[in-house]
């Protein structure tokens, strides 16, 4: 009887001992996978999907809000945009931008954070894709009621005009 009893300890210890080594950290990291990334591993870096619909009409398009930077016209898919090179300065530079008639890069863009005029774009200015984002012509995932500022101000003018209409 003693020894059936060390024989089902030692049993149990050493499918204790499988288990606990099958568990390991590097084990559950190679099958882990973050919901928010999708399949790709953890150790792996995603591939954005790719922009099948992007709008290439180079309308110049009405901001939204009074700082709101503007958006971009036109495919930019394959542009350069890195420390050694920036495709977008190839039009947009204000020495091109006659010759491409595309729009001049705004002259905020060559101020330093102190307000200090520079002679090439600031370097916290220089990645365009950080403020400036190309469209695609999709259908809105949710409805959207938002008005611009301009829109908000005439219709309380036609409002109050409406109102002096009707006391006269």
């Amino acid at each position: 009887m003693n020894f059936v009893r060390k024989f089902v300890r030692l049993v149990g210890m050493l499918l204790m001992l499988n288990i606990s080594m099958a568990w390991t950290p590097a084990a559950i990291a190679d099958t882990f996978y973050d919901s928010a990334r999708g399949p790709t591993p953890i150790m792996q870096a995603t591939k954005p999907p790719v922009l099948g619909n992007a709008v290439n009409d180079d309308v110049r398009r009405t901001r939204n809000y009074t700082w709101q930077p503007p958006t971009i016209p036109h495919r930019v898919d394959g542009y350069q945009v890195d420390k050694n090179f920036n495709k977008c300065m190839d039009c947009h530079s204000r020495t091109k931008a006659e010759i491409s008639q595309a729009v001049p890069v705004s002259v905020t863009h060559y101020m330093d954070r102190d307000g200090r005029m520079l002679g090439q774009v600031s370097t916290r200015r220089y990645f365009c894709q950080q403020c400036h984002v190309a469209q695609d012509a999709v259908r809105p995932l949710v409805s959207n009621t938002f008005e611009d500022v301009d829109t908000v101000i005439l219709k309380a003018l036609q409002s109050q005009s409406g109102k002096a209409s009707k006391k006269n």
